[in-house]
């Protein structure tokens, strides 16, 4: 039994930001209804499917119950707001303006149920001259500055995260928000409306080191030109390897292992500031030391010098290394009409409410019937609402 057991999450959400956030939810033991217009959310038709299920479709709604509704009828509104006053929850990621134009606002929601948390989640804010825009990771990346962070130090050209890494900052503040939310409700019973941008959660998740040259007012700088970037990967004679030496005693120890003790007594090297200030010195030197070794030489070494330092995984290479694998943090799951399922762990482990992954992500209204039963619609009606179109 997880610690959400018995809390009913609505997921109103399209794409990542939304439904993983919902995911986290269902997989702390909450009841998740993923409410999907008929023919399904965009993210189910993205990706190469397997049993009609695309791989990040399934990562991103594990555990979940489909409804299919046709939210432009009046029948599929009524079906709705039944769910609604029957929830815990309710998350939509519609551009600002549209859940209200939907039947579905915050006068609305909290007049059939008053105590929802009623969760919004949008791309850049509810004001501002890009509230109105559609939204994608790309965009938000290149508005929060982290294009600038991941630039390349060679050409100052900007880059891109290679993962869609604002949509899911976005679902895990979304999740902690939305379990402060219950507990608020908890001691005070009363609901509220949660209303987060991925633009604003994003430059949140950059500050503390991304932006630390705009903190201090008085002592403002281009955080670009900052020493020290964390570049800190190193080839060796047969791949490549990270090792980061911060402290005094894993600057010694970073020289006892490369053989360059004389290293300890330099004072370009003395404290941890001087060797912030010629990082990129101390960091040719570093590499040029550490390309003589084979990886799994220098790493030992370094481990036992008390150097912090790891191979550089590929993807292919995670579910067989040691470390995932003594951990279970990839869980393998037999699921009929899939085989094997590989997926993350929930990293938070609960000593008494442990969280799980549960069933696999839904088919496209699979649990219709049973959720429209659960509102009290009988076999006619239901028949009835599928020969109309309102479900499927």
């Amino acid at each position: 039994m997880g610690p959400l057991e018995g809390i009913k999450v609505i997921d109103l959400c399209a794409m990542v930001s939304g439904p993983l956030a919902a995911t986290m939810l269902a997989d702390q033991g909450a009841e998740v209804v993923k409410v999907e217009p008929l023919g399904g959310e965009q993210m189910r038709h993205m990706g190469r499917p397997f049993n009609g299920v695309p791989s990040t479709f399934y990562s991103c709604n594990r555990g979940k119950k489909s409804l299919a509704l046709d939210l432009k009828s009046e029948e599929g509104k009524a079906i709705l707001r039944k769910l609604i006053s029957a929830s815990d929850v309710l998350i939509q990621n519609f551009r600002p303006g549209s859940i209200e134009r939907m039947g579905f606002g915050e006068d609305v929601v909290r007049e059939l149920n008053e105590k929802l948390i009623f969760v919004s989640i949008s791309g850049f804010g509810e004001n501002g001259p890009y509230a109105h825009q559609r939204v994608y990771d790309p965009v938000i990346q290149a508005l929060s500055g982290a294009t600038d962070i991941q630039a390349d130090k060679e050409t100052g050209r900007p880059k891109m995260f290679r993962v869609i890494i604002a949509d899911k900052v976005t679902s895990l503040t979304a999740a902690q928000a939305i379990t402060a939310a219950l507990f608020s409700r908890e001691r005070t019973g009363k609901g509220q409306h949660i209303r987060l941008s991925m633009l604003e959660t994003m430059v949140g998740f950059l500050w503390p080191e991304g932006m630390s040259g705009m903190v201090y007012a008085e002592r403002e700088f281009d955080p670009a030109k900052a020493t020290g970037a964390m570049d800190l990967i190193y080839e060796t004679k047969d791949g490549y390897i990270t090792a980061g030496a911060i402290t005094d005693s894993e600057w010694q120890g970073m020289c006892k292992a490369l053989n360059r003790e004389d290293l300890i007594a330099d004072e370009r090297f003395a404290s941890s500031l001087d060797r912030v200030r010629n990082s990129e010195l101390r960091k040719q030197i570093t590499a040029n030391e550490i390309v003589n070794w084979n990886s799994t030489e220098i790493l030992e070494r370094l481990d036992k010098e008390g150097v912090p330092s790891a191979p550089l995984l590929k993807r292919t290479e995670i579910l067989d290394h040691k470390q995932i694998v003594v951990n279970d943090t990839v869980v393998r799951q037999e699921i009929e009409g899939f085989g094997e399922v590989r997926q993350a762990r929930p990293a938070a482990r609960f000593s008494e409410t442990p969280s799980e992954i549960g069933v696999p992500a839904p088919k496209l209204g699979q649990h219709t019937d049973e959720i429209l039963t659960s509102l009290g619609v009988d076999d006619l009606e239901l028949n009835a609402l599928r020969t109309r179109g309102v479900v499927e």
